[in-house]
């Protein structure tokens, strides 16, 4: 294969998934690579120096299928697997390859609590789309580069030293997913290492309702001041990382951290739990396992469906900071 277009459209956690699969290819075939995305989300690809060309668009596919046609492609890997990808395949008709997406099997488990997922995360799903070019994971992980330009200097943020403090990302992009902020402080104010806490702009105050719960004095609240890459290069200096199911959560493991992942109305069966392939053991999960209403949707919802939201009102804090204890760099406790 000379020249290879690899489509995923979104979001970041999706996108720091499909690296895997991107460096395998640029690394076993030698091929041309090429990668199609939503512009929004092209900031992530550009710094991949795995990849020849990053395509991007806003809405409209109109505005760069001419420009893909033009390419002459040999292959086409299609990672989203939407109308929208099979657009761009019917548009480019060249030979492709697709990866089992169970989205019958996410809606059995969801609403008829019926488990017919295969045990295998989405990174190996992600390799069938490329079996048949003879490409197999290299078990190296994700990958994510931070630009130069976005790295943080610790001695900004006293008194954070490189792995001897705690990240914990408050954010998400659904409420159901999201730890709630008095649990969040029960388990920081437990912790005696420095803590900071981590998400965009909308994060910034229930940040500060954090520092005035708990009153620990090395908190500092990060949300709303950083870029994603500078986030990144936070998450890349700590020892540990605490997180909902959130794109920081994957660039934490990208990096090889230890992650203790909380998960709510969602579950890691689903295929998108913490990947280190090479370092499971500094991998934990938090959830509340045995309620018939979990998981109630595969991606999360606005509020729980059912007013309970037991699935995490329910979370053991004791467990969350044992698991803390445990993976936390033992030279620096």
């Amino acid at each position: 294969m000379k020249k290879i277009l690899l489509i995923r459209f979104s979001s970041i956690g999706d996108i720091v998934l499909t690296t895997p699969v991107i460096r395998a290819l640029k690394t076993q075939l030698h091929c041309e690579l090429h990668v199609l995305t939503k512009n929004a989300f092209a900031g992530l690809y550009n710094t991949n120096p795995h990849l020849d060309t990053v395509h991007s668009f806003n809405e409209k596919l109109s505005e760069i299928v001419p420009s893909l046609r033009t390419e002459n492609f040999d292959f086409v890997v299609d990672l989203q697997k939407n109308i929208r990808s099979f657009r761009i395949k019917q548009a480019l008709k060249k030979p492709s390859a697709s990866f089992p997406k169970l989205n019958k099997e996410k809606w059995l488990l969801v609403n008829f609590k019926l488990n017919r997922l295969p045990r295998q995360h989405i990174v190996d799903r992600y390799f069938q789309a490329v079996e048949s070019l003879g490409v197999k994971n290299d078990g190296k992980g994700l990958d994510y580069f931070i630009p130069e330009k976005s790295w943080v200097d610790l001695r900004d943020f006293p008194p954070l030293k490189e792995n001897a403090f705690v990240g914990f990302i408050i954010g998400g992009k659904h409420q159901t997913k999201i730890f709630p902020i008095e649990k969040t402080a029960a388990v920081i104010e437990r912790l005696p290492w420095p803590v900071v806490l981590l998400g965009g702009s909308e994060d910034r105050l229930p940040g500060e309702k954090i520092k005035e719960i708990c009153q620990k004095q090395d908190l500092l609240n990060a949300c709303g001041q950083l870029s994603l890459d500078q986030s990144a290069s936070i998450v890349r200096q700590a020892g540990l990382i605490i997180t909902n199911d959130t794109g920081l959560m994957h660039i934490a493991a990208a990096f090889n951290k230890p992650v203790i992942s909380i998960w709510g109305n969602t579950i890691p069966e689903f295929g998108m739990s913490p990947y280190e392939p090479d370092h499971p053991e500094r991998l934990a999960i938090a959830e509340v396992t045995n309620l018939k209403c979990r998981p109630c949707s595969k991606i999360g919802h606005k509020k729980c469906p059912k007013n309970h939201f037991k699935c995490m009102l329910r979370q053991d804090e004791d467990s969350i900071v044992e698991k803390a204890f445990k993976l936390f760099p033992k030279e620096t406790v």
